[in-house]
């Protein structure tokens, strides 16, 4: 086989690895009641309940995430359809460290902007944490390149949701 054949078959350097939808629709709702409570303990500070109102449907959607902090800004990854709801911005509350915040949420697509904000993300964590906090697979166990991460954002639709206090 050629070189250039063998690096067309290699899997993508970054894919998306969370539980499956099923799993979600359990652990969801736990999640949400554990972060409200001391006895969530450290994960109050490196998880999020965002809660925010559907865009053309009004309904009320509170998610669970981890919560990642870049420059002293609070952001959430995701590659979730609900992202949509951040178009343009949107009011939201969030829940971290057992304190509600009123905030305001802006979508990030940009696939550069996206996987700057995503390397700096794993780079802080280190490998293995990045992995379980970010919902995402390195295949070489190590942190991507810039460039796979762009890759990755633009091929699975991952965005940012940059959260900020309402005012």
């Amino acid at each position: 086989m050629s070189y250039g054949r063998d690096m067309t078959e290699q899997s993508a350097a970054v894919t998306i690895s969370h539980p499956p939808a099923a799993i979600l629709r359990i652990v969801n709702p736990i999640l949400r009641s554990l972060l409200r409570t001391p006895v969530a303990g450290r994960a109050r500070g490196q998880m999020m309940v965002v809660s925010f109102n559907g865009r053309k449907t009004g309904r009320r959607y509170s998610i669970p995430l981890s919560a990642h902090r870049i420059d002293n800004n609070l952001y959430a990854l995701t590659s979730a359809p609900w992202k949509q709801n951040f178009r343009d911005g949107a009011n939201a509350e969030v829940l971290l460290n057992g304190k509600t915040t009123a905030m305001r949420g802006e979508l990030i697509q940009d696939p550069a902007i996206v996987a700057d904000l995503a390397r700096r993300c794993a780079e802080s964590y280190g490998v293995k944490r990045a992995q379980r906090m970010m919902g995402l697979k390195f295949r070489d166990q190590q942190i991507p390149t810039l460039e796979e991460f762009t890759e990755a954002a633009g091929r699975d639709h991952i965005a940012a949701i940059r959260l900020m206090p309402a005012g």
